[in-house]
């Protein structure tokens, strides 16, 4: 068999049996539409970043006087939680988006979370 064959036939038994989340995990953490953002994993309390990735989860929180929307962030090496203080829908903000965001890195109960990011919404891929 020859060596092209044999690497196609390695790549489609790796995509038929490996776990879909770490396929899409890799494929984020290599995405060439994040040069010049930063990775999650690399960031810690206090960075100012910006970081490529895509909301696996929203959830709108609308309490009376405390309307927010929390989505969890992903980018193939770390989550990080972004909450929109004051909002209850934003439009484009929703699962499966791919977004590249800004903003400070905070910690609540010992994971990274980003408050009130600026957010551009990419072509999803």
């Amino acid at each position: 068999m020859a060596p092209a064959a044999a690497g196609y036939f390695r790549k489609l038994t790796r995509k038929l049996t490996e776990d879909v989340e770490q396929l899409d995990a890799e494929k984020m953490a290599e995405s060439p539409d994040a040069s010049g953002a930063q990775r999650a994993c690399d960031c810690s309390r206090g960075d100012e970043v910006t970081m490529f990735g895509r909301l696996r989860s929203v959830d709108a929180c609308s309490k009376a006087a405390n309307a927010n929307i929390e989505a969890e962030f992903f980018d193939g090496t770390d989550p990080v939680t972004l909450v929109w203080i004051g909002r209850r829908k934003i439009p484009g903000i929703e699962p499966g988006k791919t977004v590249l965001i800004r903003g400070r890195v905070g910690e609540r109960d010992g994971r990274k979370i980003v408050y009130n990011p600026y957010y551009e919404l990419r072509d999803d891929s």
